[in-house]
């Protein structure tokens, strides 16, 4: 049965990204229009808010970047899986670093450079089998599709590290806000009315800081937390996508490839000629 081709809104992960960024930016509106915003940031006397809420910015910017870059490597699995139905002998080629599939060239990216390996690969196992009798190559993809998951889990851990990071920010706003709260109270020395009243000022203010800091990390994290594991799930679909297409369409053309028996002269000459070319056939 074909495997059937991701279409709309499920291929977009940019318009997905684009919806959870408009959601989240009409809540801060919202939030703005209420007066809640503005007077937390006003309360924080530390500052720490301000930081928080632009080290969000700042790596939801990192995650628009790298949804971007997953999106162009979707819709060049889902290019190379419908040139790779209708691929025939001697259509797929390797030409100045570029992957060329039914006279289509694939985009460099994610998809072509583990493409390229996994040719490479072929054909060094060819060369390797060229003066042995074997009527087909053996050729797995469990190596390079392992270290093509971790470099993709590699680019997104930085997703959990600003998670923690801005949830640490918030704690440390609450320590600031309790020491701006109970500094005044050790240097009480009179029980004035007016001593006083100026003494709960401050405790309130210190208060203040130390909730809205704790409520901006809180939030802050919480949602890069859900742009990030939108962002996984993206990912861990994509090499789900890319090692079936390979595993069913590209692995059995390059396991099914012919080599001479008895001809290592014609082999030796061949290895030759394909070092000299800049155009190598992989099928």
């Amino acid at each position: 049965m074909p495997h059937k081709p991701i279409t709309g809104i499920e291929q977009n992960l940019t318009l997905r990204a684009l919806i959870l960024c408009g959601v989240i930016l009409f809540g801060f509106y919202l939030l703005e229009q209420q007066g809640y915003l503005s007077q937390a940031l006003a309360s924080d006397s530390s500052y720490i808010s301000y930081f928080i809420i632009s080290l969000y910015g700042f790596f939801s910017l990192h995650w628009l970047y790298l949804t971007k870059i997953l999106t162009s490597a979707q819709k060049h699995i889902e290019q190379t899986h419908q040139l790779l139905l209708t691929v025939a002998s001697g259509d797929i080629l390797s030409r100045q670093g570029l992957i060329i599939i039914n006279g289509t060239t694939i985009q460099p990216g994610i998809v072509a450079d583990y493409v390229q390996d996994l040719l490479t690969k072929a054909r060094q196992l060819s060369h390797n089998h060229a003066d042995n009798s074997v009527d087909f190559i053996r050729l797995d993809q469990d190596i390079l599709l392992e270290a093509l998951s971790e470099r993709l889990l590699a680019t997104h851990a930085i997703g959990h590290f600003a998670t923690d990071l801005l949830l640490k920010l918030g704690l440390v706003g609450t320590m600031v806000g309790f020491i701006i709260m109970l500094t005044p109270v050790a240097e009480l020395k009179d029980y004035d009315p007016q001593v006083l009243q100026q003494l709960l000022a401050q405790m309130s203010g210190g208060m203040a800081v130390a909730l809205f800091t704790t409520l901006a990390g809180l939030v802050t994290s919480t949602l890069l937390a859900l742009q990030y594991q939108l962002l996984g799930t993206a990912a861990t679909g994509f090499v789900d996508r890319l090692a079936v297409t390979v595993d069913i369409l590209l692995i059995p053309l390059l396991n099914t490839k012919q080599w001479p028996a008895d001809n290592a002269e014609h082999s030796t000459e061949k290895d030759s000629s394909e070092k000299d070319s800049t155009e190598t056939s992989y099928i």
